[in-house]
């Protein structure tokens, strides 16, 4: 049976009608032309699967470009912000992005695996079955043109021969009523008149079995062969338009797939976000940022009625330190630490005081001699290097340092502990099997490992005790702890105990100087301390080369990579170390052996005769 689908195409094939009426070439044009229309819309729909999967991709790698951008430096001041919950929640809105960025990836890969991938492949096969159709139409076409053009030929034959045979005994006739021609003659004419009937009953026969042949192989040709043929195309063309239908499917359900993952990524921005808490991040900066300090006693009032009988209190602001003010002493000003939210008065002009206050000064003081200390400390921090019980810290500060120290000799000791009970089981191996090595080889590493133990128990009792005074468990600092200190020079016995009598008298406990009107020794007026109110970046004196990659994980070092030029700043003094920076922001110490310097002459001689003041 014929569709009627097939019967509408084909309008004069099923009828009988003349063979001129009948043009199926031109639906086999038309379908053609449709067929590929299709695979034109085919193409143009994996033309913008590709060009979305494309997007998803450049999209995925912004948002983790992004992500990336705002990640915390290692080794850098962001990494101590994200101690806040604020800056957490941040962080892990950073890390949720980068998992979000990760599913538009997934969306592109499944998109070009699943549609682009799968429908390219299935257009070059509906290519191909395309063509083998058409192909067959074609030559179905081709078959009855050819049978129709055998039939016309056999058509025409069996007409010539009717027609000779026709004259041939119209011949035959004429001669044998003509009594002029000889009976042979007339023979001859019947015999070829014979001849003639006889070859057009045989191009009769032959034309009938020609036209039996065609009608049949063209009612095969338009029941059969072409139907088969169009319904292939038909099928093939239902089967583009389902596969496109389900490519659109695929392509919402490879969205749809990603979207709990990505709900579950925005929950869990909106749990970082609400396990903000104000309170402990304001409790951070108060642990953070607290001095330690007492908040300062009550002015007690002066009587000016009595000047030569009246004291300055112990608890005011207005004791030897200077009446709240910036007193001359020296010709200088007061370098000692300040009280919170008190700022330092920087102006030149310094007020006149009452003679009265100047002579009850003059008669209570005790002379002494200006202790040098605090100059070479603030030298010494213009140099970069603080003191080492970090005495110019104020008390909680002071603390944690402290504390963080102790902390940190302990691992180092627990760690050469551990390395000193390896090597002695291995000594106890050796000596139990000596073929395995020699015990006396690691005897030399065992003692300097209980050096190193040894140097470290020290270092951790000398941090203990500035720990202890710190935290109030030591009356004083001990004479043997500030030689530790390395702050310990030789002096004599009054320039000691003026010093020491200064420190006691810190607010914070940390080591500053006071400075007074000297009676036996006067030292000129500088304005030395105006350079440290605020602390300038250290001269650079040279550059250097890194010959190695060094990762700086403790605090005080900086990263470098193998090649890379950085400035000098601070040359080793012995310590194995120097100081070196990148820029204005990053600075720190690497091992000396780890770079090649290049001192310039000049800063160099600066910073020797800086050192040499210094000492």
């Amino acid at each position: 049976m014929v569709s009627q689908s097939h019967r509408y195409v084909f309008h004069g094939a099923i009828s009988p009608a003349p063979l001129c009426c009948m043009k199926p070439k031109d639906q086999f044009d038309n379908l053609e032309k449709h067929t590929q229309w299709g695979i034109d819309v085919l193409e143009k729909y994996i033309k913008f699967v590709k060009e979305r999967t494309e997007i998803e991709l450049s999209y995925a790698k912004q948002l983790r470009n992004l992500s990336k951008k705002y990640q915390p430096k290692k080794n850098s001041k962001e990494e101590e912000e994200y101690r806040y919950t604020s800056t957490r929640a941040f962080l892990a809105t950073l890390n949720e992005m980068n998992d979000y960025a990760g599913q538009h990836e997934v969306i592109s890969e499944n998109m070009t695996s699943l549609i682009t991938g799968e429908l390219t492949r299935y257009v070059q096969e509906l290519k191909q079955e395309r063509k083998s159709h058409f192909h067959d139409g074609r030559k179905a076409q081709q078959h009855l043109e050819t049978c129709w053009k055998q039939l016309e030929a056999s058509k025409r034959r069996f007409e010539r021969d009717c027609k000779e045979a026709d004259r041939a005994q119209q011949y035959f006739e004429k001669m044998d009523a003509d009594i002029n021609v000889t009976k042979a003659d007339v023979e001859k004419a019947r015999q070829q008149a014979q001849l003639r009937h006889q070859m057009a009953e045989d191009s009769k026969a032959e034309y009938s079995s020609t036209l039996q042949k065609f009608n049949s192989e063209q009612h095969d040709h338009y029941y059969t062969h072409i139907p088969n043929i169009f319904q292939k195309i038909q099928d093939m063309e239902e089967r583009r338009i389902v596969r496109i239908g389900e490519s659109m499917k695929t392509f919402a359900e490879v969205d749809r797939q990603v979207i709990p993952i990505i709900g579950k990524c925005l929950d869990e921005i909106t749990k970082a976000a609400e396990s903000i808490d104000h309170k402990n991040d304001s409790q951070l900066v108060i642990e953070a940022f607290k001095s330690g300090f007492e908040p300062p006693g009550d002015i007690e009032f002066e009587d000016f009625t009595q000047p030569m009988k009246r004291t300055i209190s112990e608890s005011s602001l207005s004791n030897s330190r200077g009446d709240g003010k910036s007193e001359p002493k020296f010709g200088g000003k007061s370098k000692g630490k300040l009280w919170p939210f008190i700022k330092k008065n920087k102006s030149p002009k310094q007020q006149k005081e009452p003679l009265s206050h100047r002579f009850n000064e003059f008669m209570t003081s005790k002379p002494k001699i200006h202790c040098f200390r605090s100059l070479k400390r603030g030298l010494s921090l213009k140099l970069g290097a603080g003191p080492e019980d970090f005495s110019n810290l104020p008390p909680e500060q002071r603390r944690k340092k402290l504390q963080q120290k102790v902390d940190e000799l302990n691992k180092d000791i627990q760690k050469e502990m551990d390395q000193r009970d390896a090597l002695t089981k291995m000594k106890d191996v050796y000596i139990k099997n000596p073929q395995m090595g020699d015990a006396a080889s690691v005897d030399h590493r065992l003692a300097e490992l209980g050096q190193n133990i040894e140097k470290l128990r020290l270092e951790v009792q000398k941090f203990e005790g500035w720990l202890a005074e710190v935290e109030g468990r030591l009356p004083a600092r001990t004479e043997q702890a500030r030689r530790q200190s390395g702050l310990y020079e030789a002096q004599n016995t009054s320039t000691v105990n003026s010093c020491a009598q200064d420190r006691e008298s810190s607010p914070d406990g940390s080591y500053t100087e006071e400075q007074s009107q000297e009676t036996e020794m006067k030292v000129p007026a500088t304005d030395f301390d105006d350079e440290f109110d605020d602390e300038e970046p250290l001269p650079t004196i040279g550059t250097c080369k890194a010959l190695y990659t060094f990762e700086g994980q403790n605090e005080g070092t900086i990263s470098v990579a193998e090649g890379e030029m950085l400035y000098v700043i601070e040359e080793d003094k012995g310590d194995g170390w120097t100081r070196i920076r990148r820029n204005e922001d990053e600075e720190g110490y690497v091992p000396t052996s780890y770079v090649e310097v290049y001192l310039d002459k000049n800063a160099k001689d600066e910073y020797k005769s800086l050192q040499k003041i210094s000492e």
